[in-house]
Parts: C-alpha cells; sequence; structure tokens
C-alpha cells in the first residue's frame, strides 16, 4: 500500500510539472507574439568578385588561349598564351596579350596590357560608325560600314566581339583577308574604330 502511493504521488507530481511547463511556455509565446508576421522580400545581395574584391568595370572576353613551348638547355619549357578583349560598351575597347607559366597570371598580364592600350571612341546618336572605315593590321584586313537603325551588328570571328564590346549597334564589318588570326583581326578591327577616337581626356 505505501508503495503504491508513493507512486501516485510521483505522478501525480510529474503531471503537475508537465502542465506548468505548457502554460509557462504558451505564457511566453504569447508575450513575444506582436500579431500577424510581416512578409519580408528576399533580397539577395550582388556577389563580389573572388577574394571579396568588386568587379572590374570593363567586360573581358578570351578570344585565344593556346600552349607554347620554349627550347631550352634541359629540354622544353611549357607557358600559356593568351589573348583578351576587354571593354565597356560605352566607347572604350582594348586588345591585349599576355604569357606566363600560369593561365591565371597569362590572363592577368593580358588584361594589363589591353588596359594599356585602351581606346575611347565617339559615335552617331544611333550608337553606330559616321563612315565606312578600313584598316589592316598585319595580314588582316578588315572594312566596316554603318547600316540601317535596328540591323544590329553583323560581323564575325573577334570582330564582332570588338564591336561588341565597344558598344555600337549597327554597323556591319567584313574580313576581307583570308588571315583566321583570331588576335590579328581584333588588332584590325581595333585600327579601323580607331579613327572615331576622341581626343579628350578624362
Amino acid at each position: 500500500m505505501e508503495k503504491e502511493t508513493t507512486q501516485n504521488n510521483i505522478q501525480g507530481k510529474e503531471k503537475v510539472s508537465t502542465q506548468g511547463e505548457k502554460t509557462s511556455l504558451t505564457a511566453s509565446f504569447s508575450r513575444n507574439r506582436k500579431g500577424p508576421r510581416e512578409f519580408q522580400k528576399n533580397v539577395r545581395r550582388r556577389k563580389q568578385g573572388r577574394g571579396g574584391k568588386p568587379r572590374s568595370e570593363f567586360e573581358q572576353k578570351l578570344i585565344s588561349i593556346r600552349r607554347v613551348a620554349r627550347v631550352v638547355a634541359g629540354g622544353r619549357r611549357f607557358s600559356f598564351s593568351v589573348a583578351m578583349i576587354i571593354g565597356d560598351k560605352k566607347g572604350s575597347v582594348g586588345v591585349g596579350s599576355g604569357k606566363a607559366s600560369d593561365t591565371a597570371l597569362a590572363i592577368e598580364k593580358a588584361l594589363r596590357d589591353a588596359k594599356k592600350h585602351m581606346i575611347k571612341l565617339s559615335f552617331t546618336k544611333t550608337f553606330s560608325i559616321p563612315h565606312q572605315v578600313e584598316a589592316k593590321y598585319s595580314s588582316s584586313r578588315v572594312t566596316m560600314m554603318p547600316t540601317a537603325l535596328g540591323k544590329g551588328i553583323v560581323a564575325g570571328s573577334s570582330v564582332r566581339n570588338v564591336l561588341e564590346l565597344v558598344g555600337v549597334r549597327d554597323v556591319t564589318a567584313k574580313i576581307l583577308s583570308g588571315s583566321k588570326n583570331q588576335m590579328n583581326n581584333a588588332r584590325a578591327a581595333v585600327k579601323a574604330l580607331s579613327e572615331f577616337e576622341t581626343t579628350q581626356k578624362n
């Protein structure tokens, strides 16, 4: 009999404690709750570049990346050669090349070289070129002419990349030579556009 009464007392205390905990939880929840929840839009922050660095103001386009070899006394030493076009689509464009033992270093060198040889151009109100122009660089020969409004860019190879990154809209370009060298074609395009280079300094 004594054992049964002690067990009943223990069970009664456990019930009272659990009920007290429930009532305290509901009371705290009612205190913390302040009306219906407000809808919050999931706004994502813009990601920065690698290493927390801000993104560059210029868009980049790799036109060629090659592995080259140099013969030395102990054998052959390999490195990477990179050609790149950069532009802000607001009239600035540049072509550069870089070579290093690692692709990342070669790309960085090409970027610095492109910024060094960048030109600033002035276009018409419709973001086209004022007149037909032709240029030759090494074995590459390129011609460009303005087209009707809304036709867009009609070009191929790396010449199209140059026109897109410089920011023109209605231009037709044609490679007159049989050269397949992407670097020479890009430099010929930049040389042709350099006729519209502005003399004002930022």
